[in-house]
């Protein structure tokens, strides 16, 4: 192996033994072994652009080109749809992957499930690194340097990374990768001074060469031996020191500080703005829908008993979000909620629900039904009394209580309002009104006038609430849809309101402002619905069991849960069904079409719908009828010709330099030219493996070809009788004419010479992959060079044409 494909390999394996520090960030590490292909075919395409040889930056370029078209072919069709044919699957596709990649990042905890978008940014980002540290190392020779983006990958990933147990490995594979990097290049530069350097033979070295021996008599060192050495020591030293001096464990191997293990100090105080609600939209299009939850209650009601985990009661213009309130000490017994009554609380009854969160849900706030009345859990929690949260305390330096699988018992009171409570409730207190109705000044006015609008005639705030409620769920056109864009400010609930498409978030921040609008304290709670029922008693809640939903507030009653989403699944509270004709919400059912006389005795599509489809409401209705139509039941003719072009295209790509190559030869032989026939007879020659030799003469070159092409007399006097035109041409008397009619007959016979003098292996590629292909190459190179050179000569004439400031 030379040393610049030494060099390639150990730049490839720099890159991919220190990707291997993200390994951590994710919960599946299957994609190691992609960005190990991907890697190698990166190198190789680095390696053969060196080989042609190609300008730096053209083997750059081609190397970028072709990892991005690997990328794109990969992740084509995983993305959202936005259009037809292949452009929408190779560029579209892979652009909203990307986007969609990002949000995962934010969304998700660490370690983040492999959805495909964490996946094409992992791969996109070692992609990129590794073609840093090829076109630092092997490209411009310089590997020292190619430290600085493998330091970037590992830094970024010791950052992200929440489990310190195996940071060190992770160090060491990327010092141990750097360090092979840097060893190949040292021993690539002592190779080109033309000698290996060894251990000299025991008493050949003198004390005053700096090569060992001497006195002692002692063997030589190798100085290569000496660099592994003196690496190996640094690499234990980098790995032992932060070990044995506390004070540096917050470097780059060591884990990051946990401060006091108490959390005394900063533990208390208020709620900082932590919106949970980040990630709602990415669990209810999740993949995988890993359980998070698992409880077992003694409730007769269970589908009344949503799991909570926070209210959002600030909208500041931009987002709900939770205010910052003051917090305390869980206490054994919590207090009654806010506004309940006694009539209400004397119907009320206490359910114990035993919960278990997984080892992979991480979760700050305490997930519990509402209102609870007492919490049995281990671990530092505090309580915040206006939304009957517990939250995590500090434990240390950027280190919190979770719920990550934890064991716990919740007391909660299961509320029964009748609607002649609701409707009799008096006025709110002036602190929950001030706190609970404020509204941005930039809410458009369209909010409050539908707000008005709808509950026209209403005499009290219940019915106002329960007209809000149908007018989303019921009447008002509007269709659940987890694909919609999740905006949170006062624009995107306009925006809402006049698409009528959404989810959950978007309905339950519209109710929410616009029961404010209309002076009816409201916030917006986030949690989980009940979830599904297991086989032994106990309920499984999944990512798709995220949701969100308002809260008005009813002096006498308490905050109380109303339900907008028209999503199946969904359970509606009895007292607000008082107006309400179903039993649950549904979204708007198309009109039955003119053909559909017919009973159909086929299974619906409800019948064949997988049960997690049909808890989001994606079975039938009104979406499967608005996408049906003319040319729906399969791809359109552009998408089909599309296709078909792309797929011509595709497959057209590896006869491209056979093509050249005939065309090449055709234009050659047509001019009757002497010195164009032979140089296609040389480039016949080099497609078999005879290299072009410029510094031979006609003749010699001519022995040279019949010598290593093994050639028949036929085929022999042929490429003779070519050479002696030649000689003719270059030498003869100026007006001879050294051609002959029988000359393009001669140049085939004798490339069908060579091509029979061959394996058939060797045959095919002649054909197939012509090595005199890399002409063009060659010629690009030769235009971009002369085009660099020009641009530069004109930049130096217009800089001396400019005046200096003297």
């Amino acid at each position: 192996m030379s040393g610049r494909a030494r060099l390639t390999v150990f730049a490839a394996l720099a890159t991919l033994l220190t990707s291997w520090s993200l390994a951590g960030l994710v919960e599946s590490s299957g994609w190691i072994a992609q960005a190990a292909a991907l890697l190698a075919a990166q190198a190789a395409v680095g390696a053969g652009a060196r080989r042609v040889p190609l300008a730096r930056s053209l083997t750059v370029a081609a190397q970028l080109l072709v990892s991005l078209l690997i990328l794109v072919f990969m992740f084509a069709g995983r993305g959202e749809s936005t259009g037809d044919g292949p452009l929408a699957y190779l560029v579209t596709d892979f652009g909203a992957l990307f986007g969609q990649g990002v949000r995962d990042v934010g969304e998700f905890a660490i370690p983040a499930p492999l959805t495909d978008g964490i996946q094409l940014l992992l791969l996109a980002g070692v992609l990129l690194v590794g073609l840093l540290v090829d076109m630092l190392a092997v490209t411009l020779r310089t590997a020292a340097a190619a430290g600085l983006p493998l330091l970037a990958l590992y830094s970024v990933a010791a950052g992200l990374a929440t489990d310190d147990s195996g940071t060190w490995f992770s160090f060491l594979l990327a010092g141990t990768g750097y360090l092979l990097l840097l060893l190949a290049e040292g021993r690539d530069r002592l190779a080109q001074w033309g000698r290996v350097f060894g251990a000299a033979p025991r008493g050949r070295v003198s004390a005053a060469s700096g090569y060992g021996g001497g006195a002692a008599g002692g063997q030589a060192v190798a100085p290569v031996r000496t660099g592994r050495r003196i690496g190996v020591v640094a690499l234990g030293l980098a790995l032992a020191v932060p070990m044995a001096l506390p004070s540096l464990g917050d470097g780059l191997v060591g884990g990051r500080g946990t401060g006091d293990a108490d959390g005394s100090g900063a533990g208390g105080g208020t709620i900082s703005a932590v919106n949970p609600l980040v990630s709602l939209q990415s669990s209810l299009n999740a993949q995988d829908n890993r359980v998070v939850l698992k409880y077992r209650t003694d409730s007769t009601q269970v589908a009344d008993q949503y799991v909570r985990i926070l209210a959002l009661d600030e909208f500041n213009g931009v987002k709900w979000e939770a205010s910052g309130r003051p917090l305390s000490d869980v206490p054994a017994r919590m207090p009654n909620p806010p506004g309940l009554g006694d009539q209400v609380r004397a119907t009320a009854s206490e359910v114990r629900t035993t919960f278990s969160a997984a080892d992979t849900y991480v979760q700050r706030y305490l997930p519990m039904p509402y209102p609870a009345t007492g919490v049995d859990i281990g671990g530092k929690w505090r309580f915040e009394p206006a939304g009957r949260t517990l939250v995590g305390d500090q434990l240390g330096k950027d280190k919190f209580q979770n719920v990550q699988g934890a064991q716990y018992t919740v007391r909660s009171m299961m509320l029964r309002p009748t609607v002649r409570q609701l409707q009799s409730a008096p006025a709110p207190g002036d602190a929950i009104r001030a706190d609970y109705t404020k509204l941005p000044d930039n809410l458009p006015p369209v909010v409050a006038d539908t707000a008005r609008k709808v509950t026209q005639g209403s005499k009290d705030d219940y019915t106002r609430a329960v007209k809000l409620q149908d007018f989303f769920a019921v009447s008002g056109g509007f269709r659940y849809n987890t694909r919609t864009a999740s905006g949170t400010g006062p624009q995107a609930v306009a925006r809402f309101l006049e698409d009528k498409e959404g989810f959950c978030i978007h309905f339950a921040f519209s109710m929410a402002a616009m029961s404010r609008s209309l002076g009816i304290p409201a916030r917006v709670a986030v949690g989980f619905t009940p979830g599904e029922r297991q086989s032994d008693g106990t309920w499984n809640v999944s990512m798709r069991d995220a949701h969100a939903w308002p809260e008005l507030y009813f002096e006498g009653v308490g905050w109380t849960r109303f339900e907008p989403t028209p999503r199946s699944g969904i359970s509606i509270p009895d007292y607000s069904q008082a107006q309400t004709p179903s039993s649950r919400p549904s979204a708007p059912s198309a009109l039955p079409s003119p053909s559909a006389t017919e009973p159909n005795a086929a299974p619906s599509k409800a019948d064949d719908c997988p049960p997690e489809l049909k808890k989001l409401g994606e079975c039938g209705g009104p979406a499967s009828a608005q996408k049906a139509g003319p040319g729906a039941g399969g791809p359109s003719v552009l998408a089909v010709l599309g296709w078909v072009a792309g797929g011509v295209a595709l497959l057209g790509l590896p006869l491209l330099p056979m093509l050249w190559r005939t065309r090449v030869r055709g234009r050659r032989l047509a001019a009757g030219s002497v010195l164009s026939a032979w140089r296609e007879l040389g480039d016949a020659a080099w497609d078999v493996g005879i290299a072009p030799d410029e510094s031979l003469s006609p003749r010699g070159a001519v022995a040279r070809i019949v010598e290593l092409g093994r050639l028949e007399p036929d085929a022999t006097d042929a490429v003779r009788r070519v050479g002696g035109a030649v000689e003719r041409a270059l030498y003869a008397p100026a007006g001879a004419d050294a051609a002959y009619p029988g000359l393009a007959r001669d140049v085939l016979l004798a490339r069908a010479g060579l091509l029979a003098g061959v394996s058939r292996a060797a045959r095919l590629r002649a054909r197939l992959v012509p090595r005199s292909a890399a002409r063009v190459v060659w010629a690009a190179s030769a235009r971009w060079s002369a085009a660099s050179a020009a641009a530069a000569t004109r930049l130096s004439a217009i800089r001396l044409r400019l005046p200096s400031r003297g």
